[in-house]
């Protein structure tokens, strides 16, 4: 027969068993990448536009095959829209030397001389393991341009770090093609 203190060991055992882990959390980090020449004065930065698919906390490894691959224990440290948005100011700033580049749904407003809009089609691993950057990016204000961009980029390790670091380069690639369409 079991004692008083030995069942509310044993409950308490059960209920640590039933509770999930705290996630571990992720972020990606801004790498310096080559500057333009003259560009706008002061550059806005829209709220990135992502595929549904990817606004959840739980990173997405892969959406090959109609099947979404979702980390579950394995979370951003921050909604990814506005991670990809914060990166992407530090790295226009870093290559548009000449430019003070903020984000739309920041404190900061001022008139600009050129808006940036991206959106994010595509942002995880195919069945290869190369982690895809898919998206749009229109440019609007003295000049106007639009493109459509894929990168592929190898994953440098296994594992949810190897992905996130895969990501921060995808990403830098994104902001060089940015700043080279902004400066023009």
């Amino acid at each position: 027969m079991l004692g008083r203190r030995q069942i509310a060991l044993l409950a308490a055992g059960v209920l640590a068993a039933c509770s999930s882990p705290n996630p571990v959390l992720y972020t990606i980090a801004p790498i310096p990448g080559p500057t333009q020449g003259s560009s706008p004065r002061i550059i806005r930065l829209r709220t990135i536009g992502l595929a549904r698919y990817l606004e959840r906390p739980q990173i997405v490894r892969s959406s090959e095959d109609f099947h979404l691959d979702v980390m579950s224990n394995d979370w951003w440290g921050e909604p990814l829209g506005a991670m990809l948005g914060r990166i992407l100011v530090a790295e226009l700033t870093q290559r548009l030397p000449g430019s003070t580049v903020f984000l739309e749904s920041g404190a900061i407003s001022a008139t600009p001389d050129a808006t940036v809009e991206i959106n994010i089609e595509r942002l995880d691993q195919d069945a290869s393991g190369q982690l895809i950057l898919s998206a749009q990016i229109a440019i609007a204000g003295r000049r106007m341009d639009t493109r459509s961009v894929r990168f592929a980029v190898t994953p440098p390790s296994a594992g949810t770090t190897g992905f996130a670091s895969a990501v921060s380069t995808a990403v830098a690639q994104l902001a060089d093609t940015v700043a080279q369409m902004v400066a023009g």
